[in-house]
């Protein structure tokens, strides 16, 4: 497939890239933003990432077609390349994840989440050998392991302050009562690859990971098993989700109601058409990275639990902005109401 072109023509809804300007779009959103810029086009900013499933569906689909505007989607790596590409006003919508999302909102950005892409989208993986001791000692097996290994049980994952890094860490703290800088020992690896390379050539003990790198592990026969999964610690547990800005969410209400009716209609396909929707994310992600085959045994993972309604995760939220706050990714501890906007879901 190829990626639709980034757009270089200014149009109604760069005026906000100008100095200052963003701030007159917030007080703007504020009163309503019933009078604000018409939008020539949609600008997405999405993540080649198991979790954004619904662009997949949505643009293989053909579902950009039933918007009343056109749509650009640009691809990024990381979630900290969109933080840094939304500083600038370059995307109405960004689908990343809730950390990076909290961090937009935390610089002042005006955006709001205004869907769920998906919950309790993390397992903990570690050793076939550990998890014997697992079942056998419970949270006492870190301890058994570093008293036989000399050494504490590492952890490889996203870096500090992500995702998987975050819950993660609750596991161990809030879940386990050990102190997850004294107890274990966690590293940030990178991205997905990066960790799905370090569990295939043995190189961590365990990790904290979404789909499909669980699948493509079990598929490879490498000796690693879940012994957690965050719908049973954090039920509701954030991931992915679709952060809206306000030129978008606010003075373009009627299109933005329009993309998250097709982000629902997306979901919706998922559940009834499993098959179509992973011949759509191996096509997006790559067929290299993400066979089909991984890609529909993945979808059977119950941490492959995609969503569409915010309210869903609103009770992770609050631990994930407890925890993004304390790790120094937020100056503040973020609140619901500035985080979510559940309006344009619930009058859907």
């Amino acid at each position: 497939m190829t990626e639709a072109p980034r757009p270089t023509s200014t149009t109604r809804r760069r005026f906000l890239q100008t100095t200052g300007l963003a701030a007159t779009a917030g007080f703007a959103g504020c009163l309503g933003g019933s009078g604000g810029s018409s939008l020539d086009e949609l600008n997405v900013a999405y993540m080649p990432i198991y979790p954004d499933m619904q662009y997949f569906v949505m643009q293989e689909e053909g579902m950009f077609d039933e918007l009343s505007v056109p749509v650009s989607g640009k691809k990024f790596s990381d979630g900290p390349s969109i933080v840094q590409a939304s500083a600038k006003g370059d995307f109405d919508v960004m689908m990343f994840g809730i950390v990076p999302a909290m961090i937009v909102v935390d610089k002042g950005i005006p955006a709001k989440i205004t869907a769920a892409n998906i919950k309790n989208a993390m397992e903990i993986l570690a050793t076939d050998e550990f998890a014997a001791m697992w079942d056998e000692h419970g949270k006492e097996a870190f301890a058994k392991f570093e008293e036989e290994k000399g050494r504490k049980f590492t952890f490889g994952t996203f870096p500090p302050g992500s995702v998987p890094d975050i819950l993660l860490r609750y596991w161990v703290q809030n879940t386990l009562g050990l102190d997850p800088e004294e107890d274990v020992n966690i590293k940030g690896l990178g991205g997905a690859a990066a960790v799905q390379q370090a569990l295939l050539s043995n190189k961590i003990d365990g990790t904290s990971i979404m789909e499909p790198v669980p699948t493509v592990i079990d598929a490879n026969d490498a000796p690693f098993q879940s012994i957690a999964w965050a719908g049973d610690f954090m039920p509701g547990q954030p991931a992915a989700v679709t952060l809206m800005h306000d030129r978008l969410r606010e003075e373009n209400r009627e299109i933005a109601s329009e993309f998250v009716q097709l982000h629902q209609k997306a979901t919706q396909f998922v559940a009834d058409n499993p098959q179509k929707a992973a011949e759509h994310a191996s096509t997006v992600i790559g067929e290299s990275a993400l066979p089909v085959e991984t890609a529909r045994t993945a979808l059977d993972s119950p941490a492959s639990d995609f969503i569409t309604n915010p309210h869903d995760i609103e009770g992770g939220a609050k631990i994930f902005a407890d925890y993004a706050q304390t790790l120094g990714k937020t100056e503040a501890q973020l609140t619901v109401d500035e985080l979510f906007d559940y309006g344009i879901y619930d009058s859907l």
